[in-house]
């Protein structure tokens, strides 16, 4: 027997030589078709785009292009065109991601691969290399049917959200209001409007007293504001100091203690006159009654702290008076109506609530906010109350129709102090972005972005003049306008109402600020730490501040 040549092995069926040339040829076949479509969609693009391809392999018949667009300017495609096209977009598509498919190299591994997805682990006459093809033909059809079907669920989701967005919009919540929250809204839209008409006959009065006596005024204040100092300083409480507010009559500052102790102290003496025990947790609003001390039956302030509790109290007493429940958390700021007959609260229950002080009965319970509210203020007019909080977002509310009618965008995080300018339709907020802001009602916008401290701005006030100390009558008889600069002291204050404001914060400055211009005028640096609080007496002739070194200071021009 010859030994030239080797015994090639037999397998039943078929012979393995002629197995392998099979797969070879269906593999060309294979690489033969994709040529060939790729020659097809060139040609079609070409063609469709009016352009004539001078790439090699791209067979196509000049005259024929000429004369498909010589017929008409825009490529009318046959029904089996475009079904060519699509189907070898299809394709380029799944080797596009076929091509990101890891595929593994061990032939145990990949046949595990193909048991899992429910396909044989081979075919005839397939090798270790056809497999892993076949397995990444396999892996990427089943990415393109996934992709199809996310897509067409994504679309209606969306469909399903658009459509419950807008019946959102549409949909209208109303809450029943009592008898009392009927009687209180019509009681301060007929209060908000006398006031409203005062202040605007004020303010015209104010635009009559001539320019040169203005701008000698504003210097006048600036100078002023520019000479404050440190007048004086005491030590509060064995904690930090949380909250301060100076009484009607400007010579009287209560202050609030994280022990929950609230003192009355006489100034500029700074002698204790009073200690209000009550609250068992730290306190966070203090608002004294505008009639504060005109009759003994008044309420004269009010408190609020983290016990949850709101209390009443006289000034004649060192127990509370009354008690306001209903917060199911801190209550951090408390504001007394301009009437004097209703308090408002902010707590971190994310609410805010009006409360009847006669009767001790809720009249609202508001919510509004996504977090814990802040900071709460009345306007001047009584008509709208403004609130803030950690969402870092302020709202403003029509107390007459129980609307929010504007909402205050612009601070980055959370809001922490806000006051309304006298004019009636200024606001400024003050936010942990180191930055206050004023908006203007009148354009429901922002209109100043001050860079008022290096750290996070804990209060802001404006001065607020009583206008019951003024009349027209003494503005027009005391306004000189020869020049001389003698002019009245309250008239000067009268018309210094809302022109500057104080802002607090935790790098241990109180900042002066003149209104219009937005100008820093003073630093006053005293505390040491946090400075927690700031007010200013309604004389103008004080500012006072509690801080985190559980001091209270008052701040004065040289003069006082």
């Amino acid at each position: 027997m010859s030994n030239s040549g080797k015994k090639e092995r037999i397998h039943f069926g078929t012979l393995e030589k002629e197995a392998v040339a099979h797969a070879k040829r269906k593999r060309e076949e294979e690489e033969e078709h994709d040529a060939m479509s790729t020659t097809v969609v060139d040609n079609l693009l070409d063609v469709s785009e009016g352009a004539v391809s001078a790439r090699p392999g791209a067979h196509i018949d000049l005259d024929q292009i000429d004369e498909v667009m010589g017929d008409d300017e825009e490529l009318m495609l046959t029904d089996d065109a475009l079904a060519t096209r699509r189907r070898a977009m299809a394709e380029f598509d799944r080797k596009r991601i076929a091509r990101t498919i890891a595929i593994p190299t061990n032939d145990a591994h990949v046949k595990d691969a193909l048991r899992q997805n429910e396909q044989p682990i081979c075919l005839f006459g397939e090798d270790a290399g056809d497999r892993r093809d076949r397995l990444r033909y396999i892996l990427s059809k089943i990415a393109i049917e996934r992709r199809d079907a996310g897509s067409e669920q994504q679309e209606i989701e969306d469909e399903d959200m658009k459509s419950d967005d807008e019946d959102e919009v549409q949909e209208v919540f109303y809450t029943e209001g009592s008898e009392a929250l009927l009687q209180a809204r019509q009681n301060i839209a007929k209060e908000s409007l006398a006031r409203a008409e005062l202040r605007i006959e004020r303010q015209r009065e104010d635009c009559k007293v001539d320019l040169a006596s203005v701008r000698r005024l504003r210097q006048n204040l600036v100078a002023q504001l520019t000479n404050y100092t440190i007048v004086g300083s005491q030590v509060g409480d064995d904690r930090p100091l949380s909250r301060i507010a100076f009484a009607p009559n400007s010579r009287q500052v209560l202050a609030g203690s994280w022990s929950g102790a609230i003192k009355l102290w006489d100034i500029p003496g700074c002698k204790m006159a009073r200690l209000f025990r009550g609250h068992t947790d730290r306190v966070g609003g203090l608002s004294f009654n505008p009639r504060a001390g005109q009759s003994k039956s008044c309420v004269d302030f009010a408190s609020g702290a983290s016990d949850n509790e709101i209390f009443l109290w006289s000034l004649e007493k060192d127990t509370p008076v009354g008690n306001l429940k209903g917060h199911q958390s801190r209550v951090v700021h408390v504001d007394h109506h301009p009437s004097g007959d209703y308090l408002g609260s902010a707590s971190y229950d994310g609410s805010w609530r009006l409360w009847d002080i006669a009767t001790e009965q809720e009249l609202l319970l508001q919510e509004g906010h996504s977090r814990e509210v802040f900071a709460l203020r009345f306007q001047c007019d009584g008509s709208l109350v403004a609130t803030a909080g950690l969402d870092g977002i302020g709202r403003i509310w029509d107390l007459r129709s129980g609307r929010s009618i504007a909402e205050l965008e612009g601070h980055a995080k959370e809001i922490f102090g806000l006051d309304w300018s006298p004019n009636g339709y200024q606001l400024a907020t003050g936010s942990a972005d180191n930055t206050v802001r004023i908006f203007d009602l009148r354009k429901i916008a922002s209109v100043q972005q001050i860079p008022a401290h290096k750290s996070m701005v804990t209060d802001v006030r404006f001065f607020h003049y009583d206008s019951t100390q003024s009349s027209e009558s003494r503005i027009s008889e005391d306004m000189d306008t020869s020049g001389d600069g003698n002019e009245d002291m309250s008239v000067h204050k009268r018309l210094c109402d809302g022109q500057y404001m104080a802002t607090a914060s935790n790098d241990g400055l109180i900042n002066v600020w003149t209104a219009g211009d937005w100008k820093l005028q003073k630093s006053l640096a005293g505390h040491v730490g946090k400075v927690l609080s700031v007010d200013i007496s309604r004389d103008g002739s004080y500012i006072a501040s509690t801080g985190f070194d559980k001091t209270f200071k008052l701040w004065a021009a040289d003069e006082i």
